[in-house]
């Protein structure tokens, strides 16, 4: 190529890149138009092996599945994702983590190929004032998501982004920030919390598959009524609730996802409970639909 037309086309370049920048932004105002309020869901994933099993678990997010409508992308806050500070998943094509030890090769061999949304996670960095989010290529989807998600959506073509729990602040600051994310609910995106309501993994009943401890009956029926109730402050101060919740919820992790699904719910949206069962002794795999 001779020098002169070197230069022609060098020169093209910036344009090039402005009208490729135009093309994003349209298409994420053609795929995030506004829409109906889409539900928000927090799911109780319990153990990995939900993925894989056909069990009354599993069959409840199928049903659950076939009963949304189908959204333009899903967001997901997994009790399996905690970070300094707030990162969103900004990659084309996620990958499949498998962070879990002990379980069969079959679990293993599991992948959830939906796609991602980079379009989603600019707009989910936008609509976030409260804190700077940063946009991750790194993470992908942990089981926390994709076990519960590749019920809903089997076929993986809807796509979805995972949002971290940053490790350094309070419920306060987690309920607060999932308001933030209501803007995104209209305009069909899907937010799923991942988690469970009561989680005390070290004091299991490996031979109580289907039953639960007396305090964790307790303090499930005790968090289910404040949700019902809508007293989104005793739950984000489920510390003062005492003894049964304290065991409920010896870490943050896997109660946090709920208070981003709380945080997200209108004054006159209604709650559902489904999979409402606790097992193991100690997990509730109790979810809960808004709207």
């Amino acid at each position: 190529m001779k020098r002169s037309s070197f230069l022609q086309h060098m020169a093209w370049l910036p344009l090039i890149g402005q009208c490729m920048k135009l093309n994003t932004l349209g298409s994420m105002a053609e795929n995030f138009a506004a829409t109906d309020t889409m539900p928000a869901l927090f799911l109780g994933h319990g153990s990995p092996m939900n993925a894989i099993e056909d069990n009354v678990f599993s069959r409840g997010w199928q049903n659950m599945g076939k009963n949304l409508p189908k959204p333009n992308a899903i967001l997901v806050v997994s009790a399996h994702w905690e970070t300094r500070g707030t990162l969103v998943t900004a990659m084309d094509m996620p990958r499949t983590i498998h962070d879990f030890g002990g379980f069969p090769r079959e679990l293993f061999a599991v992948q959830y190929p939906a796609p991602g949304s980079p379009e989603l996670a600019a707009e989910t960095k936008k609509v976030i004032t409260s804190t700077e989010v940063e946009l991750d290529h790194a993470w992908g989807l942990d089981h926390g998501s994709w076990s519960v998600v590749k019920h809903l959506f089997p076929n993986a073509d809807v796509p979805v982004v995972q949002l971290s729990l940053d490790r350094t602040q309070g419920p306060q600051y987690h309920y607060e920030l999932a308001k933030q994310l209501n803007a995104l609910r209209r305009k069909g995106v899907l937010i799923v919390g991942s988690g469970n309501i009561v989680h005390n993994l070290g004091i299991l009943d490996w031979r109580n598959t289907e039953g639960g401890y007396d305090w964790a009956v307790e303090a499930n029926t005790k968090l289910k009524g404040f949700i019902a109730d809508g007293n989104h402050q005793a739950l984000v101060n489920y510390n003062t609730l005492g003894r049964e919740v304290s065991l409920a919820v010896p870490t943050p992790e896997h109660y946090l996802p709920l208070l981003y699904i709380l945080g997200l719910k209108g004054e006159k949206e209604n709650v559902s409970f489904f999979n409402d069962q606790t097992v193991m002794g100690s997990i509730a795999m109790t979810s809960v639909k808004i709207g």
